[in-house]
Parts: C-alpha cells; sequence; structure tokens
C-alpha cells in the first residue's frame, strides 16, 4: 500500500510525520478555516474560488497576513500528485497554530497549515435519481454572526444537525436561521424551484457563500433562468415544485423529501436535471 503523504506547514511528508502541537489553538479553541475541494482527473475544480473564499476568511480571524506566506495553490496541486490521485477529496486547512493554553492570538507565532488528499468514488448515479431526504434539525444558524460565512474548523453545530439527519433516517438537515427562515443544510446549500423561478436563500439568511451555490447560480444565468436570493420560509420548501442541494462533493443533488413528505413529485424535477447536466459538462 502506497504511504499517505500530507502537506504539512510547506513540506511534503509521509502522514505518520504529521504531528500537531496539543497547544495548536485549532485544536483548542476551533480557531482555524478549512475547504474541502473535488479534483477531477487531476484538476482541482474551481480551485481558485476556494483559495479566495479562504484567504477573505482569513482575514476576518486575523490570520492573512501570516498565510500569505504559503503558496497555497502549489500544495493542493503537489499534495495530489504526491499521492498519484486524480479524481479526489482534498481538505485544506489553516489554524492559528501553536500558542499558549489560554485564548490569546497573540501568543501563536505560526499558523498551522495542513492539506490532504483521498481516492473519491462518486455516488452512483441511482441516488442521484432517488434523491436526498431532508430532516428539519433543531439547531438554528444565526444570521447576524460573522462566522456563519466562514467556514469554520469550529464545525459542532453541523455535525449535531447531521447526525440528528442520519438519526431520522435522512440524508441531509435543513437548518433555519434565528427568525424562522431556511438557511441551509448541515454540509450543503438549498435551492428550490416554484413556478418556474430558481430561488435560494440570501447571504443575509445566514448562509456560507458555498463555491457550488455561485456555480450554480452562475449556469442559471447562463441558461436565462429566472433565479433570485432572498429569505425563504420554511413552507416554501415543502410546496415546492423540487428542490436541491449543493456543495463540492456531492454536486448538484435533487432533494426529493422533507420529513418524510415528498417535495413536488418526490423525483428529481426538470430545471433540477438541467442544472445536474450543465453542472457535469463545465466540469469537463
Amino acid at each position: 500500500m502506497m504511504t499517505e503523504i500530507i502537506y504539512f506547514n510547506g513540506h511534503l511528508v509521509p502522514r505518520a510525520e504529521a504531528k500537531l502541537s496539543p497547544f495548536d489553538h485549532g485544536f483548542l479553541y476551533g480557531y482555524g478555516l478549512f475547504e474541502t475541494m473535488r479534483a477531477y482527473e487531476g484538476h482541482i475544480f474551481r480551485l481558485d474560488r476556494h483559495l479566495t473564499r479562504l484567504r477573505c476568511s482569513a482575514e476576518s480571524l486575523g490570520l492573512r497576513a501570516k498565510l500569505d506566506a504559503f503558496d497555497l495553490e502549489n500544495a493542493c496541486v503537489e499534495t495530489l500528485q504526491a499521492n498519484k490521485l486524480k479524481d479526489a477529496r482534498v481538505r485544506l486547512t489553516i489554524t492559528a497554530g501553536e500558542g499558549d493554553m489560554t485564548p490569546d492570538l497573540s501568543t501563536c507565532s505560526n499558523l498551522t497549515v495542513l492539506v490532504a488528499a483521498r481516492n473519491f468514488v462518486p455516488l452512483p448515479p441511482e441516488r442521484y435519481e432517488q434523491g436526498f431526504k431532508a430532516a428539519l434539525s433543531f439547531l438554528r444558524r444565526d444570521s447576524q454572526s460573522p462566522l456563519s460565512r466562514l467556514k469554520c474548523t469550529c464545525y459542532v453545530s453541523n455535525i449535531l444537525a447531521r447526525m440528528e439527519a442520519k438519526a431520522a433516517g435522512c440524508d441531509e438537515a435543513i437548518m433555519l436561521n434565528e427568525l424562522g427562515y431556511i438557511a441551509e443544510g448541515s454540509t450543503a446549500n438549498i435551492f428550490l424551484v416554484s413556478e418556474g423561478e430558481l430561488s435560494t436563500p440570501s447571504l443575509e439568511s445566514g448562509i456560507l457563500p458555498g463555491i457550488t451555490r455561485e456555480v450554480v447560480l452562475e449556469i442559471a444565468r447562463d441558461l436565462n433562468i429566472k433565479m433570485v436570493e432572498r429569505q425563504v420560509e420554511l413552507g416554501e420548501l415543502s410546496g415546492a415544485e423540487e428542490a436541491f442541494v449543493t456543495n463540492s462533493i456531492i454536486e448538484v443533488m435533487p432533494l426529493t423529501r422533507l420529513n418524510g413528505e415528498p417535495i413536488g413529485t418526490g423525483k428529481p424535477g426538470k430545471l433540477t436535471r438541467n442544472l445536474m447536466a450543465a453542472y457535469k459538462e463545465l466540469v469537463k
């Protein structure tokens, strides 16, 4: 078996040699960011967009200046190549690094930067024909919190929502914000179709500005599909003609059931199928 290679703080090393400090503030306080990307045929899709989002988020957390010392693009590409991977899941993680035991960022001298890549086998076509089942989560997104727009390593609420959905026999959780509007899934952005119009919760709803979400909006514009980013009520999703969720790993996944009830016909809708096909074409 080939040894897994990790990019760790500027160097490619065997996984066993990548050692984190017990006082890393990513470990102690979840003070960090990450990006999950998908590689196709050895190319990381929308790598530039992922890195732009990461750098903007790093600015918000006071980590940007130190991050600029790293060539993140090469780090991701070299990790993929070192592991001889073509179709892969690539994860880039940065944290504030080692510091004092107290929650004081000024005690952290150097960032921790880690890139890992694993072979990825996509879900079979029949999963896209079935679509995902979703359950409403009891957890809420805070639309007023700046953290809602950052892909932070403090990911506990997302994991709890995902666990909740799995316990209900579902694939995804639907999270509302503190005002009761739809925000996002535990790991995905949400879209719905009503009367031929494509809608998705706005950034002001307290969502992560997903890279795949952004690509889908661009595709919709190119296809002259009427679309709007706005506040979306829960009843609109259950009463929609069709719906889907997006992230870099699953791409565009039909959402066919909510809390056990079918959305639309309970099967992937026409507009969803068109966007799925257009996304795959763009990837090619």
